[in-house]
This record gives C-alpha cells, sequence and structure tokens, in this order.
C-alpha cells in the first residue's frame, strides 16, 4: 500500500492512502481556484467585538452564509469572493515585478514584508520580488514602493479575469 506521509497543523506526523491522495488530486484538479479569507475566532468573541450576544451574532452569520457571502465552520469563518465583493473588494488580484539593487536586498525585502499585501515573494530571474495586492489598492502600495531605497524599478499587471 502506498502511504505518504505529511505534517498536520499541530506537526504530527499523518499519513496518507493512495486513495486519499486520489481524492485530493481530483479535488485539486477540478475545482477552482478562489480568494478566501479565514478568520479563526471564537463565536462568543466575535460577538463581544460586536456588542451583540452569540444568539444575535449566529442569526447574522446564517443570513451570510446563506447569501453565500461566509462559509462556517468549528472554529472558523470564511468570507467567500461573493462576500468580498459586496465589500468593494475585487478577488482578481493586481501583481508588482520588483527589480532591486543587489546591496540592498535584504533591507527592501524587510520592508515588503511590512506591507499589507495578500501575497509577497522573493524570486530568481530578471526580477527579484513579485507582490500580489487588491486592485484597489494597486496605487497605495505603489506609492510605498516608491518610499523604499533599493527599488530600482516597479512593472505593474492588472488582472482581467480569472482562466482558472
Amino acid at each position: 500500500m502506498d502511504l505518504t506521509k505529511y505534517y498536520a497543523e499541530d506537526d504530527s506526523l499523518e499519513t496518507l492512502t493512495r486513495r486519499s491522495l486520489q481524492l485530493l488530486r481530483i479535488l485539486y484538479e477540478k475545482g477552482k481556484s478562489t480568494t478566501i479569507f479565514t478568520l479563526h475566532v471564537k463565536q462568543d468573541e466575535l460577538a463581544t467585538q460586536l456588542g451583540i450576544s452569540r444568539q444575535a451574532l449566529n442569526v447574522h452569520l446564517r443570513k451570510l452564509r446563506d447569501l453565500n457571502l461566509v462559509r462556517t465552520g468549528r472554529g472558523f469563518i470564511d468570507v467567500t469572493e461573493k462576500g468580498m465583493n459586496s465589500l468593494g473588494v475585487s478577488s482578481a488580484p493586481a501583481f508588482i515585478l520588483i527589480k532591486v539593487s543587489p546591496t540592498k536586498r535584504i533591507y527592501v525585502y524587510e520592508r515588503l514584508g511590512e506591507l499589507t499585501v495578500q501575497r509577497a515573494f522573493r524570486i530568481a530571474g530578471d526580477v527579484d520580488a513579485l507582490i500580489i495586492v487588491e486592485r484597489e489598492k494597486l496605487d497605495e502600495v505603489l506609492k510605498k514602493l516608491y518610499s523604499i531605497d533599493g527599488i530600482q524599478d516597479t512593472r505593474s499587471y492588472v488582472t482581467i479575469e480569472t482562466i482558472k
């Protein structure tokens, strides 16, 4: 039997059967890539932040879930793409490619890590870093990038639609 080992969230060693891996592969290949924001919070804590009872919170969450704006489960709440769109946040990102001065790379990478972006990567090739940002925040992030000493050049690309 072909077993593949991986580390679970709690760092314990788990094994997957061939069938489990087959299922995971099908889900991955046939699935649609989405942008989801997950919050791991107890409902009591969230109700307190809103200044409402847990029962009232459940009424609101049920309505949001019925409208497909959130998904809920034991210990988590996901804001779906539809939920993000209702907040005016686009799920179609913008990409910023960054060329960095070789003598300033460590400094620049530290500054990039401090930015409010979806993802930031150090990459190899003609450019040194790639940042993924919400389209609506592109201008704001570019202004911050221009103030970082050591960035030689940026190129921005805005997505039109998700193909897969």
